[in-house]
């Protein structure tokens, strides 16, 4: 995809999710679909005791929050490109800095974060892109953790030719390489589990450090 149609994808994918940000923060939405994600994402951040944080497409700020709240760290920056998200996160905390910018060109300078994460949207961003600007922005041993909606090897794959036209829900195996490709080495990758009734929402986990 060339450089003027994913910025119209941006920003049209903003639209939608400023008009939607009012029904975002629904309990029973958060708790059966985003929450699993989210505390997946928070016990890497624990067990890999990071302090400088950026939440990309962080949406209304409720995973930022929790590692505000939960982890304690030296700052936490939530980041996303809609201001309608962006405004109900800034009435949820004032003590996550906020920021406003695409995934693939975060506003932090070169290696000033120790973890990078993101969580239900990693499907809507140039994947290549946006892990190769997580890697500039991480110093070395820097944490990314991604949460991403992904096909099943019993589902049929997306096209190449469709990649992120609006989405593209990556194979685990291509997560794999595209972290690689961005300079990350794999630790874990694993399905998040959940209800059975809720096996339709495919999502892998995707942990990589800077080497």
């Amino acid at each position: 995809m060339t450089a003027p149609r994913r910025r119209e994808l941006n920003r049209a994918v903003t639209r939608i999710w400023t008009f939607l940000a009012p029904a975002y923060d629904q309990p029973m939405l958060q708790q059966w679909v985003y929450r699993p994600p989210h505390d997946e994402v928070i016990a890497r951040l624990r067990d890999h005791q990071s302090r400088r944080i950026a939440d990309i497409a962080c949406g209304t700020g409720i995973l930022s929050d929790r590692i505000e709240r939960e982890l304690h760290p030296e700052v936490i920056y939530g980041v996303d490109m809609s201001d309608g998200m962006l405004a109900q996160a800034r009435a949820r905390s004032d003590r996550v800095q906020w920021r406003r910018g695409p995934a693939e060109q975060l506003p932090f300078d070169d290696g000033t974060l120790d973890a990078v994460v993101t969580t239900s949207a990693f499907h809507f961003f140039d994947q290549p892109a946006a892990l190769r600007e997580f890697h500039r922005v991480l110093a070395p041993g820097g944490l990314v953790a991604v949460s991403a909606l992904s096909t099943r090897q019993t589902l049929l794959h997306v096209s190449s030719v469709n990649r992120w036209k609006p989405q593209h829900n990556a194979s685990p195996a291509e997560v794999r390489s595209t972290f690689e490709g961005a300079g990350f080495t794999v630790t874990d990758q694993h399905r998040i589990p959940r209800a059975f009734w809720l096996r339709f929402v495919s999502d892998v986990v995707t942990i990589g450090i800077k080497s």
